[in-house]
């Protein structure tokens, strides 16, 4: 049951996702290792948007360790756990319960001689700025920790990285770059140079752009219209130093036509967004809240529409209509990426 419920929300966020973005890249997916376990090693940019995508664009079926606060919640406890999702805890969770992370590391080491795949972010928290954070320690642990206990394990290390064109508004592009793995047990027990190599290997994969005058580099590359979800493209374009430009209205991203529409269509949701997006402290959880909301939202409307036409035949034409509007909107959506 628990499979066949994972298999079930699979599909449906990643068909979800596939709305909300107006287009997903997968690139490397030939480097996607089959059959042995594998520890995905991803830089963290999105909130729960970057589980999700990795998740569902590859086959690896991973755990996800997450951070132990989403766990606080009896009930969110269980869902998590079900879907799984692993905690594991920081020192803002307090000294006492940094003994627990033991239960989460064992836990890893078990899914991974089981042939599974676990997702960790190694950069050990997240920021929307496009760049690659030095990584942390916690996956080199894991990783020998699990070469400790099975020494014959073949255990690959695989890199990823994620890049947005937006961190926060719906319909716009992302890419997932896998690199080539490699084995863990070339560099055990050393972690300094696992964690090196895995640098090395994660670098080419993030777009990164330079801390000192960020907006203003951005600012160039939007306006060169650069495509900022491409590594190598920010990288030659960086390269090229850009010329400054004195505008910084190119920062800010319109919705457009069918953006406005589409506001209308679910304005429900809109106005639902707007009354929680003031309760949210980190803007990095935006894009997580937006997609939530309409996936937990988007069913419960199209049942009502379902029951409304079913009670009133007239009402059918003007749910039809409506659908359709709906539809053509996220088409223009879409085509606008291309």
């Amino acid at each position: 049951m628990k499979d066949l419920f994972n298999a079930f929300l699979r599909i449906t966020v990643k068909f979800s996702l596939h709305l909300y973005f107006q287009k997903i890249r997968v690139m490397g997916e030939e480097n996607l290792p089959k059959g042995k376990p594998v520890l995905i090693v991803c830089n963290h940019q999105n909130a729960l948007i970057d589980p999700l995508l990795i998740a569902t664009h590859t086959q690896l079926k991973p755990h996800f360790l997450t951070r132990a606060s989403a766990f606080k919640n009896p009930i969110a406890s269980k869902i998590l756990h079900y879907i799984r999702m692993i905690p594991v805890y920081r020192l803002r969770d307090g000294v006492d319960n940094m003994e627990k992370n033991k239960e989460t590391f064992q836990k890893s080491v078990d899914i991974l001689h089981g042939k599974g795949s676990i997702l960790i972010f190694g950069e050990g928290g997240h920021s929307m700025k496009r760049t690659l954070r030095p990584l942390k320690k916690g996956f080199a642990r894991i990783a020998f920790q699990a070469l400790e206990q099975n020494p014959d394990l073949d255990l690959l290390i695989l890199p990823a990285g994620i890049n947005y064109s937006s961190h926060m508004r719906s319909g716009t592009e992302v890419s997932i770059h896998f690199g080539k793995p490699f084995k863990a047990s070339e560099f055990y027990p050393k972690y300094d140079q696992l964690m090196k190599r895995c640098l090395e290997k994660m670098d080419p994969l993030v777009v990164q752009i330079p801390e000192e005058n960020y907006k203003q580099h951005l600012a160039n590359l939007i306006q060169e219209n650069v495509p900022i979800t491409d590594p190598a493209a920010v990288r030659l374009a960086l390269n090229r130093n850009l010329e400054k430009t004195e505008s910084s209205q190119i920062l800010t991203e319109t919705n457009g036509i069918s953006g406005s529409l589409m506001k209308i269509l679910i304005a429900p949701f809109y106005l639902f967004w707007i009354k929680v997006k003031k309760g949210i402290k980190d803007p990095t959880f935006y894009a997580t809240f937006k997609f939530v909301i309409c996936y937990g939202g988007m069913p419960i409307l199209i049942l009502l529409s379902i029951v409304l036409a079913l009670i009133n035949y007239n009402y059918s034409i003007i749910l039809l209509t409506y659908w359709l509007l709906v539809f053509v909107t996220i088409l223009a959506n879409k085509n606008k990426a291309s």
